[in-house]
């Protein structure tokens, strides 16, 4: 039988884990936001840069940096330059300059739709999702892709909370997958675009937070 303090010992580290499931878990929900049309009053409301910084000091430190950067440099701007600025990078009407789908990057052609897509749509649909009636972009949008992260991370937490290790593994392992075969494909790119195309401080903080976070090693290692 298992000395009590060692018994005690086991249970914190799993409640410690979970907590850091859950940070990790709200990173990836946060940063997908900040690719929505911006409300100012909405990302304030609900201290949205604040409540980032202070999950990636523990998750990626090096990012934490980045997304306090975001907090101070949207303020320089008014929704209406935001909405222009987030237009302009990524909705268009015109030729985007850093298109926001998987499939720009990973198929032949830089085409929507086309293979790689087909294939995140298996991927959700072995999870039983299906598009949101109030979305409307592509399903390999980064808004999507991030928040399926943020999706499998909070599964494999419900597993750890009713002790479930092999599920919790099964979801740590197509966290893994999905990090490598698809958002680490094409995301530093995208992230590089944005860089390129934008002047606007707000923007070029969130592609340096968003590419230093997913390409981070500590997040690697626990996804394994």
């Amino acid at each position: 039988m298992c000395p009590p303090l060692l018994l005690t010992r086991r249970i914190m580290d799993n409640n410690e884990l979970i907590l850091h499931k859950n940070k990790t878990e709200n990173c990836f929900r946060m940063l997908a936001a900040c690719f929505y049309e911006p409300e100012k009053d909405l990302f304030a409301e609900a201290d949205l840069f604040d409540k980032l910084r202070e999950h990636l000091e523990e998750i990626c430190p090096e990012a934490a940096g980045f997304a306090s950067e975001m907090g101070k440099s949207i303020q320089q701007y008014s929704d209406e330059d935001l909405r222009i600025e987030h237009a302009k990078l990524f909705m268009g009407p015109f030729e985007l300059i850093a298109p926001p789908y998987g499939s720009v990057y990973l198929d032949e052609g830089g085409r929507v739709m086309g293979d790689s897509t087909m294939e995140i749509i298996d991927v959700y649909q072995k999870e039983d999702l299906a598009r949101s009636d109030d979305f409307k972009d592509l399903p390999d949008h980064i808004v999507v892709e991030m928040e399926f992260m943020s999706y499998l991370i909070f599964k494999e937490r419900e597993a750890l909370e009713r002790s479930d290790a092999e599920a919790a593994a099964e979801y740590r392992q197509k966290q893994s997958s999905f990090l490598k075969n698809y958002i680490h494909s094409w995301v530093p790119a995208f992230c590089k675009k944005i860089k390129e195309g934008t002047n606007n401080g707000f923007y070029s903080a969130l592609a340096d937070c968003v590419s230093t976070f997913i390409t981070n090693s500590r997040l690697a290692t626990q996804l394994t």
